[in-house]
């Protein structure tokens, strides 16, 4: 059978290009200082850290502009203590850039999740690829965890923001301010934000 080489469409690139144009237009249209002001600093009073699924962008879903949200995206919105990219961000919006909140924020109908349903479903094995790595602490957390998807996403949820609140970089900063992390999940169904009530700041769990 010949091999057919087929090149990418162009078009889905010109096209996201061509809204950029159009984007920047109205924002100039509406404040032309926005993108002057931009440009010399930023001051984001949330780090975000999600899931890297093209259905969460989060200052869509949250209506907000650049420069309001500090953003760490991955698979199945992990916050593993010894992966060195999230623990580098997490420092970096803490100690530079002063956010006041840390968000995790998880979604229904995971990929992440659900493959990591389905790996505990087998018998534990030695990872064989780099997504089998990175999903395996949260394999772990699904088997020992009861429910359905939906359950499990909150947990996962809630592990990242454990893992968070052990960090060092959280402790040192609590020594001198009081930054508070939350745990949310996206319903992708109906497209609104819930909070888990897992809040938690230097002094101890936030009241609802």
């Amino acid at each position: 059978m010949a091999y057919v080489k087929s090149d990418p469409s162009p078009m889905v690139l010109t096209n996201m290009l061509s809204r950029n144009v159009k984007w920047a237009e109205a924002m100039n249209a509406t404040n032309d200082q926005f993108f002057p002001i931009s440009a010399q600093a930023q001051h984001p009073k949330v780090l975000w850290f999600g899931c890297s699924d093209s259905r969460v962008p989060e200052s869509v879903i949250t209506n907000s502009y650049p420069g309001d949200i500090f953003v760490q995206r991955n698979i199945a919105n992990q916050f593993l203590l010894n992966d060195d990219n999230a623990v580098s961000v997490l420092t970096y919006a803490l100690e530079h850039v002063k956010v006041e909140h840390v968000v995790v924020v998880g979604h229904t109908n995971c990929g992440g999740v659900i493959a990591a349903q389905q790996a505990a479903r087998e018998a534990p094995s030695k990872p064989k690829s780099a997504l089998e790595r990175w999903l395996e602490p949260l394999t772990e957390l699904v088997r020992d965890t009861e429910g359905d998807l939906n359950a499990l996403v909150e947990a996962n949820v809630g592990e990242q923001v454990r893992n968070i609140l052990r960090s060092e970089a959280i402790e040192l900063e609590w020594k001198q301010r009081d930054v508070q992390i939350h745990g949310w999940v996206y319903e992708l169904e109906t497209g609104r934000l819930r909070d888990l009530d897992i809040s938690v700041g230097r002094n101890g769990v936030l009241e609802c």
